[in-house]
């Protein structure tokens, strides 16, 4: 079963089956004057091969002593030479009975987890703020740790930040600001250290229901509490599918908008980015993704980043069940559309034989976060999808309930669940075995010539106008469009590629999609403006380049833009502004995409 060191991670400097941590206490003090967090990281751990050293992973810390045990006695320590991405080993001498070991340390200015943004760059322009990001290897520039999938340990912290600011971690959390700073958290659930978080900022809490509830600041948590109303619907309809949600509470923390990704699903507490805030609750199928994590990813993780799969794949097949169970079959089969052609591009991105499509990867010597593709994603998701095609619904849900219960709070490689499913779902039916061909799916790149095709009627009717569009050139015939956001994505998708700028006027002004208040069709129709030079859109475009920081829609604009030599004139120019706003994960792939 998939405990550490079943699987080698290559992104980890730990050796847990010699020494493994069990229990963090962490007691730290965040400055944002000096922006430098620091304090004490204390390990529990478990000395299994009675060795005489631990090791840590850490990147961008100064280590300023280690002690051993309750009564603090200093021990050696060394830090290896820098490894590209992956940091520095801190080896800790240690004793054969050795159950404490204690780092007093600090970040550097530029730790790549740590976001430090000044009043301006947040939604109330009053305080500082600050948020975590740990997946997939950035845990360790904050706090020294085994930094593996793998590796689960429970934890708990004090948190001391400036009076007026509230802290909130991936743990039970406060819902109001103390007088003194000062604040407790508990995680009893073992976690991986890439769901370790914490965000301070000037923070207010609403409930939704009696479990779940909603942080944000002051000046957005009205929207965003009439955005996430639906939340409790969601964790009842995820728990009538694949059983008890078992962390307690699920509150979701809107982060300013710098935060770049969609949503990150650190148990307990969702970090989610303000661009799903479109004020008609249409892109909360994300809070459907991140509450689904609960189960595909915190409950049961990836051993190693190579897993990648394991974590988004089952978690996007959940996400739109739920969406199907909530919102109803329709919308849920239209976003099965849009991510089928989502996978299909980044396919044709990639090359169809590039190991990349590969589900079980292999990101040895790289960046990790490479991984973040639609191949983890939607094709992860198309391998499930096309499973329940082959057994049943009924029976698959089963499967998966069964697989969530009994791996809770463990981390699988891809082989242990493959093992799983032959020995529970297979049951030894040759047939089956051969239909669902997990080789194909698993170990060889593109995508299977059987995956299953779905067709929308919304979409259908849609092409049939933009048909239509193309015979009789009169932009007219679009206006029978409906206006959901799924409806008018595929839309802007579809526009043929000779389309007029006179046509995209009138079709803006029909639609108002430049000053459109939601995002998913504001990065859409604006990847089209860029290409076409649809230059009525272009100031719309650099203010979403420059506030915006999920890299989802910065990456893709930034692409359109370097298209041309003018283009790559505006990206920099825009770049410069805006990179400040950004978050490290963000601003490292556009650094590379602008040679910078």
């Amino acid at each position: 079963m998939g405990t550490a060191g079943s699987s080698a991670d290559t992104h980890s400097f730990a050796e847990p089956e010699k020494a493994v941590v069990k229990h963090l206490d962490l007691d730290i003090h965040v400055d944002f004057a000096s922006r430098v967090v620091s304090g004490e990281a204390s390990w529990q751990i478990e000395n299994v091969g009675k060795v005489d050293e631990i090791i840590f992973d850490t990147r961008q810390l100064i280590i300023e002593k280690v002690t051993l045990g309750e009564e603090e006695k200093e021990t050696t320590f060394s830090l290896a030479d820098s490894v590209q991405y992956l940091g520095k080993a801190l080896r800790v001498k240690i004793q054969p009975a050795t159950q404490l070991v204690n780092i007093y340390y600090r970040t550097s200015k530029d730790a790549a987890a740590l976001q430090w943004l000044n009043p301006q760059q947040t939604a109330g322009k009053k305080q500082p703020f600050l948020f975590t990001q740990s997946q997939a290897i950035l845990a360790r520039t904050w706090i020294p740790c085994q930094d593996s999938p793998g590796i689960r340990f429970t934890y708990e912290a004090t948190v001391e930040v400036p009076k007026d600011l509230l802290a909130v971690m991936s743990a039970e959390n406060p819902q109001a600001k103390n007088t003194d700073g000062k604040y407790t958290f508990k995680q009893p659930h073992a976690i991986p250290s890439y769901l370790m978080a914490l965000a301070v900022g000037d923070i207010a809490f609403k409930a939704v229901d009696q479990r779940s509830g909603v942080y944000a600041e002051p000046v957005s948590l009205e929207k965003v509490a009439y955005e996430f109303a639906d939340m409790g619907k969601m964790i009842t309809a995820a728990e009538n599918l694949y059983g008890p949600y078992k962390w307690g509470r699920y509150d979701v923390l809107v982060l300013p908008p710098s935060f770049p990704f969609g949503g990150m699903e650190n148990p307990m507490l969702t970090f989610a980015t303000p661009t799903v805030i479109a004020g008609d609750r249409s892109l909360v199928s994300l809070i459907a993704h991140e509450l689904a994590h609960s189960w595909s990813g915190n409950l049961v993780t990836n051993a190693t980043w190579n897993d990648f799969w394991l974590n988004e794949g089952f978690t996007v097949y959940f996400e739109r069940r739920i969406v199907e169970a909530v919102y109803g079959k329709d919308e849920a089969v239209m976003q099965e559309v849009l991510g089928s052609q989502d996978l299909h591009a980044t396919l044709e991105d990639l090359g169809r034989n590039s190991p990349d499509t590969k589900l079980k990867a292999d990101f040895t010597g790289r960046d990790p976060d490479e991984g973040v593709s639609d191949i983890a994603y939607e094709k992860g998701f198309a391998f499930i999808r096309f499973i329940e095609e082959a057994v049943g619904r009924e029976r698959l849900d089963a499967f998966l309930k069964e697989y969530f219960d009994s791996h809770a709070f463990q981390s699988v490689t891809t082989e242990d669940f493959l093992t799983y499913m032959d020995q529970h779902l297979v049951k030894g039916d040759n047939k089956l075995r051969e239909r669902l061909n997990t080789d194909a799916w698993i170990f060889e790149p593109g995508l299977p010539a059987d995956a299953v095709k779905v067709e929308s009627a919304k979409f259908r009717a849609i092409a049939q106008l933009l048909r239509e569009f193309q015979t009789t050139q009169d932009i007219s015939v679009l206006s029978g469009v409906n206006r959901s956001t799924n409806e008018l994505l595929y839309l802007i998708r579809h526009l043929p590629e000779s389309i007029t700028t006179e046509q995209m006027s009138a079709l803006d002004h029909k639609f108002e999609f430049t000053r459109s208040g939601n995002s998913e069709i504001q990065a859409a129709w604006y990847a089209l403006a860029i290409r076409k030079a649809y230059t009525p859109a272009y100031p719309a475009i650099e203010a979403f380049l420059t506030q915006v920081g999920r890299r989802k829609f910065l990456v893709p604009l930034y692409k359109e833009m370097i298209r041309t030599p003018e283009g790559k004139e505006w990206a920099a120019k825009i770049y410069r502004t805006a990179r400040p706003n950004y978050h490290s994960v963000a601003y490292h792939s556009i650094d590379e995409l602008l040679g910078q």
